[in-house]
């Protein structure tokens, strides 16, 4: 055995692939976002962006207490949580035995 045959071989740098490493990064940065977003707390006014509703609708509902909130010291807030609770639970399915709408 030679000298140069116990010698460790030299190390390759490793090739990074940057397509992989873009979309490696565009993955967390969402998972960030996402729980960024369920985490947030929204105004009367955002929420209503949301619902595609007025800001008037979303403070009497929370007024009557028809819709889930919380309050951050004295100010009323809605989470994504209270958001998709609105979304899901204002469908109305149309009643089994509704009259058929007129034809045409």
């Amino acid at each position: 055995m030679t000298r140069t045959n116990l010698a460790p071989s030299p190390e390759v740098p490793p090739t990074v692939d940057a397509a992989l490493m873009e979309r490696l990064v565009g993955a967390l940065e969402n998972l960030t976002a996402s729980a960024d977003r369920e985490l947030r707390t929204y105004s009367p006014a955002e929420a209503a962006e949301y619902l595609g509703k007025t800001e008037n609708w979303v403070t009497e509902q929370i007024q009557l207490g028809s819709i889930p909130y919380t309050r951050i010291g004295k100010t009323p807030r809605l989470t994504a949580g209270h958001i998709r609770w609105v979304l899901e639970n204002g469908e109305v399915m149309p009643h089994r035995y509704s009259p058929r709408p007129l034809a045409a």
